[in-house]
């Protein structure tokens, strides 16, 4: 348990920034599995923009490294492209 006034507030921030960071992650795996299933090219190329904001979002904020986010942005391209 906290015993200082400014710790206690640091829980309280941790904690929302853990739920604020759970949801982006979430959101951005859900749109690349989406996307992965996808087999429509037409569907899948109005996809990819999306998601490729949404990982880069995650790149920035540094919940994702840059080498993953250029890594997955380039097989949802290569999927995209296979389609």
């Amino acid at each position: 348990m906290a015993n200082h006034k400014s710790t206690e507030k640091e829980i309280r921030q941790i904690e929302k920034r853990r739920l604020y960071n759970r949801y982006h992650l979430k959101t951005a795996r859900t749109a690349v599995k989406k996307l992965r299933l996808t087999n429509d090219k037409t569907k899948a190329a109005e996809l990819l923009p999306k998601v490729s904001s949404l990982i880069d979002k995650l790149a920035k904020r540094g919940q994702i490294h840059k080498n993953k986010a250029a890594n997955l942005k380039s097989s949802l391209t290569k999927h995209v492209n296979s389609l």
